[in-house]
């Protein structure tokens, strides 16, 4: 897609995802899950002065990998790409952070980690897997880490009319990951045998009161080269998060912070009912991507 660059960086724990918009992008937000971790998303809320942003980045790290988006602000204002205030660029970048703070000893994206992310951005880069954002990221894991399964980064693209909606998304989930065309469990939860738990039933027969909030969190970006507002923009980032409810469960917990943004670079005319339906497909297929065997 025309306007968008995508990179990843990260190492052997946790990492960085960025989509970057070098003509800025009308954008949207919605904190759908109840322990979120962000970064300029106010701005997005209608009846805000700025109207675009110039990249969204997305990060392992708990709220310690915020510190990733100076990386990010000072790369794009090195290109001089962001918000002029007359005397100085500021760029614009709104983020969300993931909980992979798994390891005994402390990791998490700097501000380093999100320019080099940046300097890694190339144009039509759909790629996937235990890399940027995702590298710590897991999947089901009511029964503990042990018991859970690796997730990811998934991505993935579809046209709508004559418009492209794609899709990144940083799978971090409580609950399991599954397929809805056939009630299938693909990643999650699994006791003793191999087999999967299937979470949703477990938490409604057992006592979760000891679980501790806030360490789970799927996140990403929905971007669009359809024309939008920044209300229509603001609504495709609510109904994108119907691909989350149709790929995880449970999902929007009170253990994950789960939180979608939507862009549009572009001008293509598109029935917006349309690229909504092709929006929440597109998030769908990203999260199954994302813990797909590589």
């Amino acid at each position: 897609m025309e306007n968008v660059l995508i990179g990843h960086s990260n190492d052997d724990y946790t990492g960085v995802s960025v989509v970057i918009f070098p003509q800025g992008a009308v954008a949207g937000v919605d904190v759908r899950g109840s322990a979120p971790g962000t970064r300029e998303t106010d701005l997005l809320r209608c009846g805000n002065a700025i109207q675009k942003v110039n990249a969204i980045m997305l990060a392992g790290g708990s709220a310690f990998g915020l510190d990733a988006a100076g990386g990010v602000m000072r790369f794009l204002h090195e290109k001089g790409w962001g918000f002029n205030t007359g005397k100085h660029i500021v760029p614009i970048v709104s983020s969300a952070i993931l909980f992979d703070l798994n390891d005994g000893k402390l990791h998490f994206p700097d501000s380093e980690m999100g320019y080099v992310a940046c300097k890694n951005a190339q144009s039509d880069t759909l790629t996937g897997g235990r890399i940027g954002a995702g590298k710590g990221a897991s999947v089901g894991k009511v029964l503990g880490l042990f018991y859970s399964c690796w997730g990811g980064v998934g991505v993935a693209s579809l046209k709508v009319g004559q418009a492209t909606v794609s899709a990144i998304v940083a799978v971090n989930a409580f609950g399991d990951i599954y397929d809805c065309n056939n009630g299938r469990i693909i990643a999650g939860a699994k006791i003793g045998d191999g087999e999967f738990l299937d979470t949703a039933k477990y938490m409604m027969n057992n006592d979760l009161s000891m679980y501790t909030s806030g360490t789970n969190t799927t996140i990403g970006v929905v971007f669009t080269d359809a024309a939008l507002t920044k209300e229509q923009a603001n609504k495709l980032a609510s109904v994108s998060h119907n691909g989350l409810a149709m790929s995880i469960r449970p999902v929007h917990t009170m253990l994950d912070g789960d939180t979608l943004f939507a862009a549009s670079t572009g001008d293509v005319k598109t029935e917006f009912n349309s690229l909504c339906v092709g929006a929440a497909e597109a998030v769908r297929l990203a999260v199954i991507n994302a813990v797909k065997p590589k």
